[in-house]
């Protein structure tokens, strides 16, 4: 039985997700129907652009994303500190991005003058409405509904364009953070649709290479503003970001995909990225996670240690997961 978004999203277990949506029946998103001859493929740069506008507009971080022919897959990481920093204005602003608001924040933003009861009303919205802004459903849903109403416009239709609920990785440790973002990344490389990172578009690994041409010495101003920042190792006085050199993910990613690829299935490269060493992640086991990362996991990855504590943070009797995680997380 599925178990209520709720108990698959704790901030206080991780702050990074695995989404994934993906259409109902054979609807397609994206890519060209065989059988109609029909194209989508103009709504590859949609999702896209509406992803990202969304990062810019929620207190949640993109940390990866691919766009496929039936479905899309980001990992999102929620920012508590920037959404509890947001002014009493910010957050009716940044709502006011997404819907008109209620009449009450119209007049307040316009410097009408409000009542006491007025006000205590539009401070319990406000506190609502800066929850939804670090709200993982929240920022699905409204991609989500964007994405299906035009679709449903261009074709036609009505009903369901999207399965019932998108599907929740919680990743609880670096390993199965770094793992699940070259799975995602690697997507079109697996597909066959692309064979090097740097050709797969409306993936953020484009997005990343083509951000590092920038001459900028300074390393987190040669990344896409858009995508949640590599900013090195863990260190004293670590920026937010993702706790690794951008470079040294790019190399994974290179390294691994070429593996990936049809003419190199049988061959593996004996000078494995250090990323790997650090992690304790065995090659054939990273392999594997790069191919089938959504099949051996259910909603929690990440070590047996960290996946109990997170059990047990959420409330579970069970421990779901624990004999893949204790194997392809040493």
């Amino acid at each position: 039985m599925p178990k209520p978004r709720s108990t698959l999203i704790s901030l206080e277990t991780t702050p990074y997700y695995h989404c994934v949506s993906r259409c109902v029946r054979r609807a397609f998103l994206c890519g060209t129907d065989t059988i109609t001859g029909n194209t989508y493929e103009h709504r590859r740069q949609l999702i896209e652009d509406k992803m990202l506008e969304l990062g810019s507009i929620f207190a949640l971080n993109i940390c990866a994303y691919a766009v496929m022919s039936n479905h899309y897959h980001i990992i999102l990481h929620i920012d508590k500190d920037q959404a509890e920093s947001w002014s009493f204005n910010e957050v009716i602003n940044q709502w006011h991005k997404l819907f008109s608001g209620n009449l009450l924040s119209k007049r307040y933003i316009k410097g009408e003058k409000q009542g006491k009861a007025e006000l205590r009303v539009l401070q319990k919205t406000v506190k609502l409405w800066r929850e939804r802004l670090m709200n993982i459903s929240w920022f699905m849903r409204v991609l989500n509904e964007t994405i299906a109403r035009q679709a449903n416009a261009e074709d036609n239709c009505t009903g369901r364009f999207w399965e019932g609920r998108f599907k929740t990785q919680a990743l609880l440790d670096d390993s199965a953070l770094l793992s699940c973002m070259a799975y995602v990344d690697l997507n079109p490389i697996r597909a066959g649709m692309v064979s090097t990172p740097e050709a797969s578009g409306h993936t953020s690994i484009r997005q990343r290479l083509l951000s590092m041409s920038n001459q900028s010495t300074n390393p987190i101003k040669q990344q896409p503003p858009s995508l949640f920042p590599f900013v090195g190792y863990p260190r004293k006085n670590l920026p937010c970001g993702l706790a690794f050199h951008l470079t040294d993910y790019i190399e994974l990613v290179d390294w691994t995909g070429r593996i990936l690829r049809d003419d190199k299935r049988c061959y593996i490269d004996n000078n494995i990225p250090p990323i790997l060493q650090r992690l304790n992640i065995q090659q054939d086991n990273w392999l594997y996670l790069c191919q089938h990362f959504e099949s051996p996991f259910k909603g929690l990855v990440g070590s047996v240690f960290r996946l109990k504590q997170a059990c047990e943070q959420m409330g579970y009797k069970r421990t779901p997961g624990a004999l893949n995680c204790a194997i392809y997380f040493p």
